[in-house]
Formats: C-alpha cells, structure tokens, sequence
C-alpha cells in the first residue's frame, strides 16, 4: 500500500499555521533567532526544514516576518537566521505564523531520491527505515546529496490524478547490497531519514507486474545497475 508522511499530508493539505499566546520569538544572539511554542505544535502542523515563514501582527513592529527560510525545527523550536528578530516578546492574540509548505507532488519532490529495502514496508512513512538498504535510485545513477539539486529525480506535471517520472529521465541506482526488494521509500530532496512526522516523504511495495514500484525483478544484487522504466505515483486509497 502507498503510504504518505504526515508532512506530506500537511503540505499537501495546505500551508501551515499557527497562533496564539503560547508562541513567542528569541534573540539567540550569534546564534540563530527562534520562535518558541509551549504546546510543542510545529511538527504536528507541518512546519519543516526549508519552508518559508511568515508572521503578522506582532506587538513589535519589527518583528513581523516575511519569508524567512526555516533552519532547523522540532516541536517547541523554529529557528531560522540571527538579526531576524528585533524584540524578545511573546505573540499576542493576533500574531498570526504562517509556513509555505511548497504546493502540489511534483514541487515538492522536485530532484527527490529513492531508495529501495529488503523486508517489509514499516506501518507508517513516519517511523524509521527497516530491512537493508539495497539500492539508492538517482538521475543516471549519479551522486546525490541532500539540498542540492544534482542528479535529483523530477516528475511530469500530473495527467489524470496520477504524476510519473519525468520523460526521457534515466532513474538507476548501483545495488549496494545482495538482497530481496521489498519496499521502497521516496524522498524529498532534504533527504529526513529515521522516526519523522515532518518529512516529506512516502512508502510503497516493491512487485513484479505488481506493486506500487514495479521491477523486472525483486533480486538486487551489489555492483549491477537497475534501471526503473516507469514510476507513478497514484495517491487515491493511499493511507
């Protein structure tokens, strides 16, 4: 079964946003400036490494945002760059945080990676890895690193409710391991392995004429190339 990521959920869903008196900004002086929330919600409402920020109606006038780059978060913490705040304050009733998740399947695993595991898919696309990781599948097989564009894989604009591999794209990968392909796990270019409800990421199973990633053959053996000739991505009856 296609399985999605809560921050796939949530980007897909809308942009995320927060109010209320619980949240307040920080100076961190040489380090990174940083909102705080008390009730520990930015996870759960999908605020994510790379998502832009923007807030409104804070007390200090100066401290009103406008697509601030998200450095680092967790569940009671943003951070994004030092000199971004002018006051220490807590929000007031009408300070308004506001991310932009970045829209629609195709912005968001723009130069994506994917990679392959033996056993079977986890429970959800939140947990962590399991089984070995047999192949990493790329852009001609090339070297990938997270955050930057090179030899990411790119999808078609989306045709009938389903998006697939971009034409003419060689997506393969250089086997890692010998093993059995069970699973699989599609990245967004940041590349959040491990438990995450912020990643952007989802899960499938691997098949021959079957399956949400179909192969010629589920045997992945180290040092030989395989190539994926297609790749769609259906969300209906995803979970």
């Amino acid at each position: 079964m296609l399985k999605l990521s809560t921050g796939l959920k949530n980007s897909l869903l809308g942009n995320a946003t927060l109010k209320g008196t619980s949240l307040a900004y920080h100076d961190g002086g040489a380090g990174n400036d940083y909102i705080t929330d008390s009730e520990n919600r930015f996870l759960d409402a999908g605020f994510k490494v790379g998502d832009k920020i923007t807030t409104t109606g804070s007390t200090t006038g100066g401290n009103d945002m406008t697509d601030v780059e998200i450095l680092a978060v967790s569940a009671g913490k943003l951070e994004f760059a030092t000199g971004t705040v002018a006051a220490e304050e807590a929000f007031n009733e009408n300070t308004v945080l506001k991310s932009n998740n970045g829209g629609s399947l195709e912005e968001l695993f723009k130069d994506a990676v994917l990679e392959i595991y033996s056993g079977s898919q986890p429970a959800d696309a939140d947990s962590g890895e399991t089984g070995t990781k047999l192949v990493r599948i790329t852009l001609n097989s090339g070297a990938f690193t997270p955050g930057s564009p090179d030899n990411g894989l790119e999808f078609e604009a989306p045709i009938n409710g389903v998006i697939g591999k971009k034409s003419g794209d060689v997506w393969s990968g250089v086997g890692l391991a010998n093993g059995t392909a069970g699973w699989f796990r599609l990245y967004d270019n940041k590349y959040h392995t491990g438990d995450n409800k912020a990643a952007v990421r989802l899960d499938g199973a691997c098949g021959v004429g079957s399956g949400q990633l179909k192969l010629s053959s589920l045997t992945i053996k180290e040092g030989v190339t395989i190539t994926i000739d297609s790749f769609d991505i259906d969300i209906r009856g995803a979970s």
